[in-house]
């Protein structure tokens, strides 16, 4: 009984045995061990996906690049004048060498502020050009004109003869804050359009000895020269500024950015495209803010108003009377706090020809002075 007993188990484990070789000979695969696996944390595929979408500013930089674009501009220079032994040559070769005309290029940026053609951009780009080439987003050159510049604002309107564009959306630059989001967008130092990405880190920035007028939003978005004229866009592709000038020693970005506030860019661009110039109100007086020491000597208590530290003699404040030392209290009923830079802007937003009504303080006395409104004379910044 034993004996047949382990016949049959022998019988069984040989068959069993020959199986396993029949079947790794013919299907191998099937007697492999696998090794052993690792645990692994699976990404969340559609939530993290997400997250990286709300962290990108491709479809901020998809809305605005159609819309800025490179400006390429050239000037003649004055004629150099050959030396005598080359003027000799001429002679001798019939004058066939002539004094040479050079021409200096440079370039910049611009943005489109409307689907027909208009183009804002910093006045020192365009400035003094004879021939500008605008390239659009797609690679188009066209030729563009000036249609009007305003270099107080150091802002400029060019005019392209094309149809169909696509223009900027124009956000509100005075709702921005310290720490928003900005885009800027150009083409520094000509190797194509770029899109940089910084913060807010201040606004109002003004007394940089730029523009005759500052209220710059400044930012660390990396601007370089070629930028100039560029867009500064926020978050959601919206146009907040014209990218000016750079805080550099020599030349490259040190993230201190200045542009100029939309809204500013605004009212100088309506004024151009209706009349070709920029019109601002002026009544003729120099400015002064009211330090402490001031208030104490004038017997003011409360620090408001600037100090007129000086009249333009046949200008309109000095008609009507205006004097060296008063204090300019208010200006239409608007009062003047403290900011000299108040005045100018109240003055420079009325309209020549205007009759205004200004309060003012002489020798602790209120009065009040009708101003009929001059125009503004231009003005230049030295070394512009």
């Amino acid at each position: 009984m034993v004996r047949k007993v382990w016949l049959v188990f022998a019988q069984a484990l040989a068959i069993g045995l020959a199986g396993v070789l029949i079947v790794s000979w013919f299907a191998p695969e099937l007697t492999r061990v696998s090794p052993s696996v690792v645990t692994v944390m699976q990404a969340d595929t559609a939530r993290d996906g997400q997250a990286a979408a709300q962290a990108s500013y491709s479809g901020a930089a998809r809305k605005s690049l159609p819309s800025v674009v490179n400006i390429y501009t050239s000037k003649a220079l004055p004629a150099r004048r050959r030396p005598p032994d080359e003027q000799s040559l001429r002679r001798f070769y019939g004058g066939q060498f002539e004094d040479e005309q050079e021409r200096a290029n440079s370039l910049g940026s611009g943005v489109i502020v409307s689907t027909d053609g208009y183009v804002l951009t910093n006045n020192h780009v365009v400035e003094g050009a004879d021939e500008i080439a605008v390239l659009l987003a797609g690679g188009r050159s066209v030729a563009a004109r000036v249609v009007g510049t305003d270099p107080d604002t150091d802002l400029a309107i060019l005019k392209l003869e094309v149809k169909n564009l696509q223009a900027a959306t124009f956000g509100n630059s005075d709702r921005i804050q310290v720490g928003d989001v900005v885009l800027a967008i150009g083409n520094p130092f000509g190797v194509g359009q770029t899109v940089t990405m910084g913060i807010v880190s201040a606004t109002g920035r003004n007394r940089l000895g730029i523009n005759t007028f500052e209220n710059f939003i400044q930012t660390d978005a990396a601007i370089n020269p070629g930028n100039s004229g560029g867009a500064l866009v926020d978050a959601g592709g919206n146009l907040i500024g014209i990218n000016t000038a750079i805080f550099s020693p020599n030349g490259g970005s040190l993230g201190i950015g200045f542009a100029i506030p939309v809204s500013l860019a605004k009212q100088v661009m309506e004024q151009i495209i209706k009349t070709g110039r920029v019109e601002r109100g002026w009544i003729g007086v120099g400015l002064q803010e009211i330090t402490p020491e001031i208030a104490s000597s004038l017997n003011l208590t409360v620090n408001q108003g600037a100090l007129v530290s000086g009249v333009v003699p046949g200008g309109p404040a000095a008609k009507a009377g205006m004097k060296a030392g008063d204090v300019l209290k208010a200006i239409n009923g608007k009062q003047i706090i403290v900011d000299v830079n108040q005045a100018i802007s109240e003055t420079t937003a009325l309209r020549p020809g205007e009759a205004i009504q200004t309060d003012v303080l002489r020798q602790g006395k209120d009065l009040r002075l009708s101003i009929e409104v001059g125009r503004r004379p231009p003005t230049r910044l030295p070394n512009r």
